[in-house]
């Protein structure tokens, strides 16, 4: 499994340490920033949710300062379905609910939590559910229209 990762200069810190953790169980490819110097979030967030599109990943992960803001960034690229995590419960829920191929995070999440919730947000199949199915559909069809 591929997955990318990207962050602006706040979420740097947090995403050189998950880095760490995570290349020992999948393959990451990190799309920057690569220092802690001011950087524009959206930039970054485009990135990672073309890569995701594109299928050169298999899922993303994002960071930035409180990781709202990146998260809605992620959002504006077609096909992308990111969402900010906090919680096991939350990682669950959107792979399960909405098949999310980003997760993003807060700068101030540690390293050991992040890790946490991206192998529980990687190992978490969407639902096959009807309903869950029918809500992804309508959200895929305003974006097409959109």
């Amino acid at each position: 499994m591929r997955v990318g990762i990207a962050s602006d200069h706040r979420g740097y810190e947090l995403k050189s340490k998950l880095i760490e953790l995570l290349k020992e169980h999948v393959e990451v490819e990190d799309y920057g920033t690569n220092s802690t110097e001011s950087v524009d979030y959206p930039d970054f967030a485009f990135l990672l949710g073309e890569k995701v599109v594109n299928k050169e990943v298999d899922f993303g992960v994002a960071i930035c300062g409180s990781g709202i803001g990146i998260s809605i960034a992620c959002n504006k690229v077609k096909g992308i379905r990111c969402a900010k995590v906090d919680t096991v419960e939350e990682a669950i829920a959107t792979r399960e609910d909405n098949d999310s191929n980003i997760i993003a995070f807060g700068e101030k999440m540690t390293p050991e939590k992040a890790f946490e919730l991206v192998v529980t947000f990687l190992t978490t199949d969407a639902s096959t559910e009807e309903k869950h199915v029918r809500r992804r559909n309508k959200i895929m069809e305003y974006e097409e229209k959109n």
